[in-house]
């Protein structure tokens, strides 16, 4: 199996960078060993107007076997001569998706010592596969390549060119084009969906697949609108992985789309006011009421649920009296920027004694969230589907209890007065609903009563008379048994 990796290049930016970003000396042909066979890679051509590399993997059709993957499809045990003869050697593969991730590797994680502003650079690409597995034909390549920002050009390859009534096999020639992307992220692509349009794996899919394609999708999975068939043909339908892949890209999404995407409206929107002075950032304005509501409630050790990028734990880590933070997310990523953010490395004992990160999902119970003085959800709700809301009530406010929780999310009302807002517009993409105050009030209220809970609403930003402010934070405020049973009488 085959295929090549072109660029063109000028004067300043040479072709030839192509090998620095590889790992691969244009001048030599080497060959790497891996599970199935041998992998080589050479350079046809190599000068500063254009350099191609190709990767050539030679299956080892006895190893294949012993491995036990080699089989037909189905696996029949009398279906000896199918282990040895077929299209494994001559067709891109999972096969090829492991020798890419193995003998590209540093220039799959966008790693390039010798020039490393060139690994975050966009160039011309051009991406041939003469012989492609596609299972959903020539329109299913275009569905999973061209969202990606490729140009695609697939060429259906005939059963017998000399029998032209035979049809089209399921085999296509594939050729990729792209000026907007870089190298590292036009491998992360190949990776994931050369298996995808093969739909098979030729490997035992272990629960490890699920974190390997999060790291290859990261930046580009969870907003493909072909994200449930890539996710589950990559991990060969295995409903427990799919499932749980599925859950943590939808959370992910949550994690991404923290206060820095949302104040990116409202800076754009508080830009258009014609002030002297630079008004506040809604999300600064949401920060500052959070923290100043756990202030009032005298609150300690507080939970930072769905922390994003650590923004509220960094405000926090600022007043002494809140002597532990703890901020938790689904997303690996979310918590690793929300770590550099903090600097967590390089903080000194006594501070770093205060705060912690660990990944949590609020779909489940966590025993680690119980016996805090307080909880933050902070524009987090709105990014469930709604049937998902009662996991996330319990999760929170039935097995974790603490004694005061905040939640803040859009009030639906307020959007009118955004210009920049196109009318029936959500604030963000990935916002499952925005609800009313009324609508908002409800919810609450009833959590409230289900839990054992008080609820007060404060406003955040300014209230508008007729609409209401941006954003609306309710307090809720566990109430004793005494207080219950008055409340009853």
């Amino acid at each position: 199996m085959f295929l090549t990796i072109s660029t063109t290049g000028t004067a300043e930016r040479p072709a030839t960078d192509l090998g620095f970003l590889l790992h691969k000396h244009p001048e030599k042909a080497q060959a790497f060993s891996t599970s199935y066979g041998t992998a080589h890679v050479l350079y046809p051509e190599a000068d500063a107007e254009r350099c191609t590399a190709a990767l050539l993997l030679e299956v080892d059709a006895v190893a294949l076997v012993r491995r036990g993957k080699g089989k037909g499809r189905g696996g029949a045990p009398d279906a000896a001569l199918a282990q040895y003869v077929n299209d494994r050697p001559y067709a891109a593969s999972s096969l090829l998706a492991v020798a890419l991730s193995g003998v590209f590797s540093s220039a799959m994680r966008g790693v390039c010592n010798a020039r490393p502003e060139a690994a975050e650079q966009t160039r011309p690409l051009r991406i041939e596969v003469p012989a492609l597995p596609a299972r959903g034909g020539p329109e299913l390549v275009r569905r999973l390549f061209e969202p990606l920002g490729w140009a695609v050009t697939v060429d259906p390859v005939a059963l017998d060119a000399e029998f032209p009534e035979w049809g089209d096999s399921r085999y296509v020639r594939l050729v990729l084009e792209s000026s907007e992307l870089t190298l590292a992220a036009a491998l992360r692509h190949l990776y994931v969906l050369l298996p995808v349009l093969d739909d098979a794996k030729h490997y035992w899919v272990a629960p490890d697949e699920v974190d390997k394609l999060l790291r290859a999708g990261e930046g580009w999975l969870p907003e493909h609108p072909e994200q449930k068939l890539i996710t589950s043909r990559y991990l060969s339908r295995r409903w427990s992985l799919t499932r749980q892949a599925m859950e943590r890209l939808e959370l992910v999404r949550l994690a991404e789309t923290d206060d820095s995407e949302v104040e990116e409206i409202d800076n754009a929107v508080e830009a258009e006011a014609e002030t002297e002075e630079k008004p506040t950032p809604l999300a600064v304005q949401r920060r500052d009421a959070i923290v100043a509501a756990l202030q009032a409630s005298g609150a300690a050790r507080v939970l930072d649920l769905g922390c994003g990028q650590g923004q509220l734990v960094q405000a926090l880590l600022k007043d002494p009296k809140f002597t532990e933070i703890v901020g938790t997310d689904v997303s690996m990523r979310a918590l690793t920027v929300a770590s550099r953010r903090l600097k967590l490395d390089r903080m000194g004992e006594r501070q770093a004694s205060r705060v912690q990160l660990f990944q949590s999902s609020l779909a489940y119970t966590d025993n680690r969230l119980k016996g805090y003085d307080a909880a933050v959800l902070s524009e987090v709700i709105e990014h469930l589907d709604l049937p998902r809301l009662p996991a996330l009530e319990y999760a929170v406010f039935g097995s974790a209890r603490p004694r005061t929780v905040l939640v803040t999310t859009p009030n639906v009302e307020y959007n009118v007065r955004w210009e920049s807002l196109p009318a029936g517009h959500v604030r963000h993409g990935d916002h499952r609903f925005e609800w009313t105050r009324a609508e908002f009030r409800a919810w609450a209220q009833a959590v409230g009563e289900r839990h054992g809970y008080g609820v007060e609403f404060i406003p955040v930003g300014p209230d508008d008379p007729e609409v209401g402010p941006p954003t609306q934070m309710a307090i809720f405020i566990q109430q004793n048994a005494t207080e219950k049973e008055a409340k009853a009488a």
